[in-house]
């Protein structure tokens, strides 16, 4: 009988113009936590949507508890015990707890009719099982993103899935609820439930996993214990070589205030309040703070996204009046969202009409017709500028990597030649090796005298890469740090004082 509950070998895949797999492989244990890590691009998604019945592999072998097995569609691994917590939660929000976890497959009452008490008696004695303290009537809509996070894993196990697949779980997550997901995962581990886990957060990896397969463009490159490696060991083989810094050399030195930002105020009630702060040219200002800090919903109002109740912005020394987005891109501010697949990308459109869509009046021949030519133009730069890794300009950019998909909205922003980026969490999703590029491309905007504020929750990126770091708390500045005293517990010790 086969160690592994689960073997994928020798599995090739390929798309026009890119190899995705070249003989990739993967081994689970039963009862065990598989880490898969790779820089974007690796395959690793791609390999789960073979998996799950996504794709069609065009080569190699799965052979599923001890037996070669064809996987035709997602239900179809379903009903084989495979299934997968996608990183993009798709849940019914108007519906029960009960409704979302037996979407599809409710169960019937004289064949006809839902039968809701057995359905959510069932769905009370899973929740249990698998130790969610939830009510299986209530509106999914009441719920926190991780606790939607937790209804999908108890979808899956509902199915009676064997292996279970999470791609970037924590992405969204505060720490308490990450070490709430651990506390399930350890659950399901107990009951002999596989998981294979996908993430970028290196620390997580060593706590939770058991084993850890790496790929690298889309090829095996090994499978170790997790208690084997170390941070900088990983690291290396993702990348193929050695990164001995993580953040690259700066020589950015601030100017001027550029932007003050006076008593602003929020509209609603419990956003932020009373907000004051500078920037000044050539600066990266970190923003720092936890999960509902309101950090986001400041700069989306700064950007005309949010209404402002009070409070003024002074913008190169005269007060400006943001109301729409339009009016922040007329300034030179550009915004790159929290977001990039719900908010940043146009995911069906090609990456040269992502890159061109903010500045089309620039490239108009007769003030009505586009001159693609220059369009073309504009892209090719931007790829060679920002090393963007795609077959062409008229690729999907949602078959690109997070990374690339990232480096397109950026080339986006260039075009217009704005003063002030706002980047909210610019690397969230993003490997190792993609996150250098990304901080390179930061470092050189600052040099250039354009002005950064970067809203991030990782605490090691913002102080690799601020000049000076902006906490808030419940909506409002808690303090402002300066490069030389920044530490994870300064920041901290902000991040949870109430002002």
């Amino acid at each position: 009988m086969s160690d592994y509950l689960l073997e994928m070998n020798d599995i090739s895949k390929s798309f026009p113009g890119v190899k995705a797999l070249d003989h990739a492989q993967l081994k689970v244990r039963p009862g065990t936590v598989h880490a898969l890590m790779g820089e974007n691009g690796a395959g690793k998604s791609t390999l789960m949507k073979c998996l799950f019945g996504i794709y069609t592999k065009d080569e190699g072998e799965i052979i599923f508890d001890g037996k070669p097995t064809t996987i035709l569609n997602p239900n179809d691994a379903l009903n084989k015990g495979i299934a997968m917590v996608h990183q993009e939660l798709q849940p019914i929000p108007e519906r029960s707890v009960a409704e979302n976890i037996y979407c599809g497959r409710f169960p019937l009452k004289y064949g006809f009719f839902i039968d809701h008490k057995k359905m959510n008696a069932d769905a009370e004695r899973l929740l249990k099982e698998v130790k969610m303290n939830f009510d299986p009537k209530v509106k999914l809509s009441t719920l926190s993103v991780s606790q939607m996070q937790a209804i999908e894993i108890a979808k899956a196990v509902s199915a009676n899935a064997r292996i279970i697949i999470m791609d970037e779980p924590t992405s969204s997550l505060t720490q308490n609820e990450v070490d709430n997901l651990f506390d399930i995962i350890n659950s399901l581990k107990k009951r002999g439930i596989s998981i294979i886990y996908i993430s970028h957060k290196m620390d997580e990896i060593l706590s939770i996993s058991d084993d850890v397969t790496i790929m690298r463009d889309g090829q095996y490159i090994g499978t170790w214990s997790a208690k084997e490696l170390t941070i900088d060991m990983i690291v290396t083989k993702m990348v193929g070589r050695e990164l001995k810094n993580l953040y690259p050399p700066k020589s950015n030195v601030p100017g001027e205030v550029v932007l003050e930002v006076k008593d602003l105020t929020s509209i609603r009630d419990k956003s932020f309040k009373n907000v004051n702060f500078t920037l000044r040219k050539g600066e990266i200002l970190g923003i720092g703070g936890l999960v509902g800090a309101q950090r986001s919903e400041l700069f989306e109002a700064i950007f005309g996204i949010r209404h402002i109740k009070q409070g003024s912005i002074v913008y190169k020394g005269r007060q400006v009046r943001i109301k729409r987005p339009k009016d922040a891109i007329r300034q030179g501010i550009a915004l790159l969202t929290e977001d990039r697949r719900e908010t940043g990308i146009f995911g069906v459109l090609s990456i040269a009409d992502n890159v061109s869509i903010a500045s089309l009046h620039k490239y108009l021949n007769f003030g009505f017709v586009l001159n693609h030519k220059k369009i073309e133009q504009l892209v090719r730069d931007n790829v060679k500028k920002l090393s963007i890794k795609t077959p062409s300009s008229r690729t999907k950019i949602q078959s690109l990597s997070g990374g690339n998909q990232q480096k397109v909205i950026i080339s986006r922003w260039l075009a217009n030649d704005p003063d002030i980026f706002i980047l909210d969490e610019p690397t969230r999703g993003i490997d190792v090796g993609a996150k250098y590029e990304i901080y390179s491309i930061i470092a050189d905007l600052a040099k250039q005298g354009k002005s950064i504020i970067m809203i991030s929750s990782e605490l090691p990126e913002l102080i690799g890469m601020s000049d000076r770091i902006m906490v808030m708390c419940d909506g409002r500045v808690s303090g402002i740090v300066e490069k030389e005293e920044a530490t994870q517990e300064n920041i901290m010790s902000l991040a949870t004082k109430f002002v």
